[in-house]
């Protein structure tokens, strides 16, 4: 009897082996991250929003399942993104301000998902630092800086990283730019400044609604390129395989929403698409944040959350339909330093009420950003000269500078938290205070003290112009 030839049977092994790691491989789903830029929640139609179409978001959350609270942890850019990012709060992964980077040696999204066998890349904005806490593959597809005049998208370069390699699945951020002030893309010419129906948190003056107009003309923008994107996917033929997230990040730079803990600025905009495992057209009341996306993700691509530490857990059990709830509370900070002098605030939520705190209330709040000598906020002197004889514009300006040690609102019969109810219900008061001190606990967080310059100056490990 000849001897069995090793190398014949190793090929005839691998053959048969083939098949079985490939389809492990199509079973894994890629993964597609839309971020927009300062995208208040409420201007969406699919929040509400009355003055905007977004065909493009109105399909994802049509094909997928809205999510109804979803919120960010901190209302500004870097906090967010990393939250997101590395599945810790602000205060854990470092950047617990605007513009700090995060502590050296967290790991995140690329870190976790390569080692479970992905391609991980980022296209557009990236506001993360250091580089070594975030090795992505960037890609250069979309603008990346979001204060410029232009909203450069590209798809010839998201789609070949998206179709480089089909037998291994990938996972791309795409972070957009719009719509981010300054508000110069899109056209606004077709918005009637007259008639459209304001936001109860801006005042009403002629120039607010001209710079609002060319706030939803880049909103716009934003719905082009999200349609952009997911044409990539129908084109690939990847469509059925790929788990789409879309998130409007934090509200947008008006008074009121960016920079502060109210849900115009925390809460966002949540569309997952996974055709096959996600419901078409549903809508969920289950509390998610930023920081539960990371774990999700790793559980999705076959790896145990739970061997991290961190603060966010999975929901994707909520994604199968096979839970209603996933979180009890969503907790909130804000640290005004870098942004404007200190005003430290905190919050929660638990869907149906939102509690705030402010830890120095008898200092005023000021952003320095709203009362500069950019263009796009020649509206805010408008609100100063018609608060003299305009109730609304008088009681928005006070609400924005100056407020109370606490603030208490019944989201769905205040969505646009006007009412404080904190003196007339202390029993809701009390229970998401005690909450609120319990995670404050938990994060290490020392309170008002940490919001001032010195303490921002020891968190960076990089030189940052203030």
């Amino acid at each position: 009897m000849n001897p069995i030839n090793p190398p014949l049977v190793l090929i005839v092994f691998i053959g048969l082996l083939t098949p079985v790691l490939n389809a492990a491989d199509t079973a894994r789903p890629n993964i597609v991250i839309i971020m927009a830029d300062d995208c208040t929640y409420s201007d969406l139609p699919l929040y509400g929003g009355v003055n905007v179409e977004t065909p493009h978001i109105d399909r994802l959350a049509e094909q997928g399942m809205t999510f109804d609270q979803a919120y960010v942890s901190m209302s500004m850019c870097v906090p967010c993104r990393a939250s997101l990012h590395t599945g810790l709060y602000p205060l854990r992964n470092g950047a617990a301000w605007n513009h700090s980077p995060a502590k050296e040696g967290i790991k995140s999204t690329p870190h976790y998902l390569s080692e479970l066998g992905y391609r991980v890349a980022l296209t557009g904005k990236t506001h993360l630092n250091p580089k070594s806490n975030y090795p992505f593959e960037y890609i250069r597809g979309a603008e990346e800086n979001c204060v410029a005049d232009t909203s450069y998208f590209d798809a010839a370069p998201i789609r070949k990283f998206m179709d480089r390699d089909p037998n291994q699945p990938f996972a791309l951020t795409v972070a957009l730019t719009s719509p981010h002030a300054p508000w110069t893309v899109g056209d606004p010419s077709h918005f009637d400044v007259e008639t459209f129906e304001m936001p109860d948190h801006l005042a009403d003056t002629p120039i607010t609604r001209q710079e609002f107009a060319k706030y939803l003309a880049e909103v716009e923008v934003l719905d082009e390129q999200v349609g952009q994107t997911l044409e990539i996917l129908d084109e690939l033929g990847i469509t059925d395989n790929t788990l789409v997230i879309f998130t409007s990040e934090q509200g947008a730079q008006f008074p009121g929403c960016k920079w502060t803990n109210w849900a115009a600025g925390v809460r966002t905009g949540f569309v997952v698409r996974w055709p096959g495992h996600v419901e078409f057209n549903t809508r969920t009341d289950a509390i998610v944040q930023y920081c539960d996306v990371l774990p999700t993700l790793i559980e999705l691509a076959g790896g145990n959350p739970e061997e991290a530490d961190f603060d966010g857990s999975t929901f994707l059990d909520v994604l199968k339909g096979e839970k209603e709830e996933h979180r009890e509370f969503a907790f909130f900070m804000h640290n005004n330093v870098p942004e404007g002098p200190p005003y430290p605030i905190r919050g929660v939520t638990d869907g149906k009420h939102h509690y705030l705190r402010n830890l120095s209330p008898d200092r005023i709040y000021i952003e320095k950003h709203l009362f500069s000598k950019f263009e796009h906020n020649a509206y805010i002197p408008s609100w100063f000269w018609t608060s003299t004889d305009t109730e609304r514009s008088y009681n928005l300006m006070e609400r924005f500078i100056r407020r109370p040690a606490e603030e208490l609102y019944e989201n769905e019969a205040d969505p646009s938290q006007m009412d404080n109810i904190a003196a007339t219900e202390p029993e809701v008061r009390q229970r998401l205070s005690d909450a609120l001190d319990v995670w404050m606990a938990q994060q290490g967080d020392p309170g008002a003290e940490m919001d001032d310059f010195d303490s921002l100056k020891k968190a960076r490990k990089q030189k940052h112009e203030y």
